[in-house]
């Protein structure tokens, strides 16, 4: 059996490998000259940068796929735990540490914000208790065959329904059982996680807060792009194709049955095809909307605007992830979802992966991945957002931290929703498909699948289960375990 994947992000990679395991002949086509789609590199003279996410956690879902061919993971691909979650910051200058030690994040809580430790855990229990109910039901399988829900998980699940909390939102959850603003500041920032709004999207969301508290976040031996070299080599040692500077121009049908892609005009036959690119994408350009899906009209997810800053000197007082926060945060999500432009107090999330990769810096150097989150691409004045907006980072950064920031800018880059949307077909650039701003979006995202077409299958960021590097890695297991039962 031949399958042939299109796309080569960490999900069209994962897929192949899960594939191959099962005995599948398979190519992967990909439009740019290297592997990871999103999660890429680059370098601005001796600065090296990940080009895309900067958050690891659940890294057990990397190692599965070496283990499949009974390889040990460490072999191939090293990553340390942080002790550091990330460092917070207002403009009040209050500041707030998110350690990794459960123990010393309470005791970090009850001293900056008086806030009881046992607020805090039972808020972090009952997230807890619905991943722990969702889990199988939502992340590991798919939510669109009947068969997923005839199993005891489900019923554990119905009754115990009002644990959910979907009919309240993220902030409204947060609010009433956390109390300080602080603190719910910090818990709402999650619903970013999947680019939604922390004022719209259900309650049940505070379930990836377990996720990061529980399973740890970790930084890969390397740097991010680490992760999509490692399973890109997997890959091509057991055998997957790689084909780059490959557009895929056509997914071709025969009486929707898919047969056939059509590759810098080129068309090659295959069993089974599974796109690794946006959804949307797929329907509009590759099945030249010749079929329509009603997860097409979803309200898109938040996009970002990023600077890429090569500094002058080192700045003891941050981490690896650091958020300086927005003094209205409410009217930021307003902005982004209502009025679709870039609020004018905007959280500024600051990645610096050289506190961990030396060599990502000059010495006496800092590489800063510099994000703020923004409305998706509707032409928007982008040119101008830039201008505007890297002066009012600057100046919050300045506030906040003290010290001089812009003076210290060596090394610039940026990239736009309409640079996301160009480089890696995301539709209207944003950066995980479809928001989750309703209390059934985990049902209104496209399945893996479609009853429509015969042999095509979806993974990745922009269908099922969602956004973000483990829900992209589990949707391959989700496509390949369909394929295997199909």
């Amino acid at each position: 059996m031949k399958a042939s994947i299109i796309g080569s992000g960490v999900s069209g990679i994962s897929t192949a490998i899960r594939l191959r395991s099962k005995g599948f002949d398979v190519d992967v086509y990909e439009k740019n000259k290297m592997p990871g789609g999103k999660l890429n590199t680059f370098k601005l003279d001796e600065f090296r940068f990940d080009a895309g996410p900067s958050l690891f956690t659940m890294p057990f879902l990397v190692d599965e796929l070496f283990e499949l061919f009974d390889l040990n993971p460490r072999d191939y691909f090293n990553y340390k735990k942080k002790k550091i979650h990330c460092k917070y910051f207002w403009d009040d200058k209050t500041e707030f540490t998110a350690f990794s030690d459960n123990k010393k994040f309470l005791k970090e809580v009850k001293k900056k914000f008086d806030v009881d430790e046992s607020v805090v855990k039972k808020y972090l229990k009952k997230a807890k208790t619905k991943f722990d109910l969702t889990e199988k039901i939502f992340l590991k399988k798919s939510l669109h065959k009947f068969s997923t829900f005839l199993n005891i998980e489900t019923v554990k699940a119905l009754f115990n329904l009002n644990i959910f909390q979907i009919n309240k939102t993220l902030n409204k959850v947060n609010s009433d059982e956390l109390k300080n603003k602080y603190l719910i500041q910090i818990f709402d920032r999650y619903a970013t996680y999947n680019g939604s709004s922390p004022y719209k999207t259900p309650g049940m969301m505070t379930l990836i807060q377990h996720l990061e508290n529980h399973f740890g976040t970790f930084i890969p031996e390397g740097g991010m792009y680490e992760i999509t070299n490692s399973i890109y080599n997997l890959a091509k040692q057991v055998g997957v194709k790689f084909h780059f500077d490959c557009n895929v121009d056509e997914i071709i049908l025969d009486k929707n049955i898919c047969k056939k892609i059509r590759v810098n005009n080129k068309l090659i036959e295959s069993d089974i095809i599974i796109s690794n690119v946006d959804v949307n994408f797929t329907y509009n350009q590759l099945l030249k909307r010749k079929f329509k899906h009603r997860s097409l009209k979803n309200e898109s997810s938040s996009s970002a605007l990023i600077f890429y800053w090569g500094m002058k000197g080192t700045y003891d007082k941050l981490d690896l992830h650091n958020i300086f926060f927005s003094s209205n945060y409410k009217e930021e999500f307003n902005s982004i979802f209502e009025k679709k432009e870039i609020y004018d107090d905007p959280t500024v999330y600051v990645n610096i992966s050289c506190k961990d990769v030396s060599m990502d810096a000059p010495k006496d150097s800092e590489n800063w991945f510099v994000m703020i989150n923004s409305p998706y691409n509707l032409n928007q004045n982008w040119d101008k957002q830039v201008r505007v907006t890297k002066n009012k980072i600057i100046s919050k950064l300045e506030k906040i931290l003290g010290v001089a920031v812009g003076k210290n800018i060596i090394n610039e880059k940026v990239y736009t929703p309409i640079d996301l949307e160009q480089n890696t077909n995301s539709y209207n650039g944003s950066l995980y498909g479809s928001s989750s701003n309703n209390i059934m979006s985990s049902f209104m995202r496209h399945p893996n699948f479609t009853r429509n077409i015969k042999n095509l299958f979806f993974c990745g960021g922009s269908v099922h289960p969602g956004g973000g590097i483990p829900l992209a890695i589990l949707s391959s297991k989700i496509v390949s375990d369909l394929i295997e039962s199909k």
